[in-house]
């Protein structure tokens, strides 16, 4: 990655349990940038986890939240963000992600998202009888904006995160905004 892209910030997007936290801090400590997790900032600045969130505010509450971090974070420069899984709904949210840095969509099939998260109780969207049928309602509602906001699309599926944050920083070589 060149000294000018390096400078720039680097955004990754996708549904939950595509990778985005653990490749973004990958990509982070490799191009010497700061990592941020939105969610996980949201949780450090309210005190309280996104289920509890969700709980008392519903995820209208919850969005509000985002979207004021999300703004928040694309004014920083030097970052890479990992954004929420819905973070994209938000046409505010797409379009400071996309004039603010490298968008990155990390995606990966449904069966692989579902095994990904199983065992997380901090998703309380899938905190239901039926998360498979969740997660494709899920993608089905965000692939579009996903894919709208992306500059680059990266498969994760059945891949390490080593082979896929190789991939990214070869790709992301070409990209300049």
């Amino acid at each position: 990655m060149s000294t000018k892209q390096a400078q720039q910030n680097i955004f990754i997007v996708g549904p939950m349990g595509s990778g985005k936290t653990t490749i973004g801090r990958q990509i982070a400590k490799l191009l010497g940038l700061e990592f941020i997790d939105s969610d996980h900032e949201i949780e450090n600045r309210t005190g309280v986890d996104i289920p509890f969130i969700f709980e008392k505010e519903g995820e209208d509450g919850f969005r509000k939240r985002e979207h004021d971090m999300i703004h928040e974070l694309c004014s920083r420069s030097g970052i890479v963000l990992a954004t929420g899984g819905g973070a994209v709904i938000d046409k505010d949210n797409r379009t400071a992600l996309a004039n603010n840095g490298i968008v990155i969509y990390l995606e990966a099939p449904v069966s692989e998202l579902l095994k990904r998260t199983a065992r997380d109780k901090n998703r309380p969207l899938l905190q239901i009888d039926n998360p498979k049928a969740k997660l494709e309602a899920l993608l089905h509602e965000r692939e579009a904006f996903y894919q709208e906001v992306a500059d680059l699309v990266i498969n994760t599926g059945h891949r390490s995160a080593k082979d896929v944050v190789k991939e990214i920083l070869e790709k992301t070589d070409s990209i300049v905004k």
